[in-house]
């Protein structure tokens, strides 16, 4: 059967009658209504710019750091087996100026700071032969509403020259790390100044020359007292901006990280074999973190991600805390000058060696200590990152992610969840979806297989936790 229209039924549909304009009118008030009123229901994504961020990254003074990378410097030497008793020469000198700096600073700030000596004595090692006391100073301050939650900006108080057990000659290590360890003490200035939601700790290690000593003490009480360390930021050299290959550069720092956990077990490494996460530990998604703040907030600054624990067969303080199964990352650097590293004081046929003041630019040194302070801020306003976090989808055309909430004051400033998902051969976090305060969530059309997928817990005011690769492979650990 077919349907005939008169002709007027032509003209009635070309031009349509007053009841039919208003019924079409009706019907549009409708679907406007419906739209309206879903978007009232529809998730509230939390603000990204985070103005005070941009405050902070200001406060960070060059001249300052100066003063105290001098400062360090007068002691003459900061050997881990130095002198201790005199008050102008000698790491002992050197660590009770510190505590006195990070003491000011929490006298200014109302008692805000925990200042603690950490120590244990070391003998018969390679480079500790005697009994020597290796002291951390620390200054701790404490979270609001989760004050196990610990993101730690460390840097190294000891320096050396040529021959690692030569404690007499003068050893200035004003890069190494006279830089890190003023700005740690930079960023206590000006974070003391503000409440977060996490703690924050401001670490000075000892015995980093003689085998990281200083940073093995520190992670095994953090292991013993069961801190839940979110990130160790482990600063070396974060001054120089002449490279040996003749290369000047302020413009970009490198983030070494470990792309897959030293403390993995035999059974995570078989899961990891089939679901991936070879290049998402914990440490590497602090790495990407890191990335986007310089992105996001230190101007004229470029992160180079390093996928390596370390610089080719070397060292640092944030591997003690990795070896403990903590997210721990090293920031530096990009071109290092070797004749300005462990070097005796001396000039060979025209050529100075040894690390001096001269050899500091303190506008990058204020740069990269920016770069810690906003980290630190973000991370510790941010809530703790999504736990036990799991993913599903195999042979389907969809992926779902699922993960456990904070409860108590820990979920106080919680809005809700980011799922965050990459092609396997990106670098960096590319695509996300706000998803609100949900345990679980479903990606429709998005294939498992094709992508890396990640969960970050945000904060009502904007500010966000690294992401967590679903599995172990990726965990930054519980709520405990």
């Amino acid at each position: 059967m077919s349907l005939q229209l008169s002709p007027q039924a032509h003209v009635n549909l070309k031009r349509p009658s007053a009841t039919y304009a208003k019924n079409i009118s009706l019907i549009a008030s409708a679907i406007c209504a419906i739209f309206v009123s879903a978007a009232a229901s529809a998730v509230q994504v939390p603000p990204s710019e985070q103005l005070v961020l941009r405050d902070i990254q200001k406060q960070i003074s060059a001249e300052r750091l100066k003063q105290d990378v001098t400062k360090l410097v007068s002691f003459g030497t900061r050997h881990t087996l130095s002198e201790t008793k005199s008050d102008s020469r000698g790491i002992g000198a050197a660590r009770r100026w510190i505590k006195a700096e990070f003491e000011k600073i929490s006298a200014e700030c109302g008692g805000c700071l925990e200042v603690v000596y950490q120590k244990r004595t070391f003998s018969g090692e390679t480079r500790i032969p005697n009994p020597t006391e290796v002291v951390n100073v620390l200054a701790i301050q404490r979270g609001q509403t989760d004050p196990n939650r610990y993101i730690v900006m460390s840097g190294d108080i000891d320096s050396r020259v040529s021959d690692p057990l030569d404690f007499t000659s003068d050893s200035p290590g004003a890069n190494d790390n006279a830089t890190g360890v003023a700005g740690a003490i930079e960023a206590a200035r000006v974070l003391s100044q503000y409440k977060f939601d996490g703690t924050i700790v401001y670490a000075a290690l000892s015995g980093e020359e003689q085998g990281l000593f200083g940073g093995k003490i520190m992670a095994d009480i953090a292991k013993q007292e069961n801190w839940r360390v979110e990130a160790v930021i482990n600063n070396d050299m974060i001054g120089n901006i002449t490279g040996i290959n003749g290369v000047i550069n302020n413009t970009t720092a490198r983030v070494f990280s470990e792309g897959v956990r030293v403390v993995e077990t035999p059974e995570e490494a078989r899961l990891r074999r089939f679901t991936g996460g070879e290049v998402d530990s914990p440490s590497r998604n602090v790495a990407r973190y890191i990335d986007k703040i310089a992105d996001d907030y230190i101007p004229n600054l470029d992160v180079m991600m390093v996928y390596r624990l370390d610089r080719f067969r070397r060292g640092g303080h944030h591997r003690p805390f990795n070896e403990v199964g903590f997210p721990a990352v090293r920031i530096m650097e990009t071109n290092e000058h070797y004749d300005r590293q462990h070097q005796d004081l001396r000039t060979e046929n025209g050529r100075e060696y040894g690390d001096v003041l001269a050899g500091v630019d303190f506008d990058f040194n204020a740069k990269l200590t920016s770069l810690n302070a906003v980290i630190l801020a973000s991370m510790a306003w941010a809530p703790a990152p999504p736990a036990n976090v799991k993913i599903k989808g195999a042979v389907q055309p969809s992926t779902t992610l699922s993960w456990e909430k904070p409860i108590g004051k820990m979920a106080d400033n919680l809005a809700g969840y980011r799922i965050h998902w990459r092609l396997t051969t990106e670098p960096t976090w590319t695509k996300s979806q706000y998803v609100g305060d949900v345990s679980e969530f479903t990606l429709e059309n998005i294939v498992i297989d094709n992508y890396f997928f990640g969960v970050s817990s945000v904060a009502k005011d904007g500010f966000e936790s690294p992401v967590v690769f679903p599995g172990p492979a990726g965990s930054f650990g519980g709520y405990n």
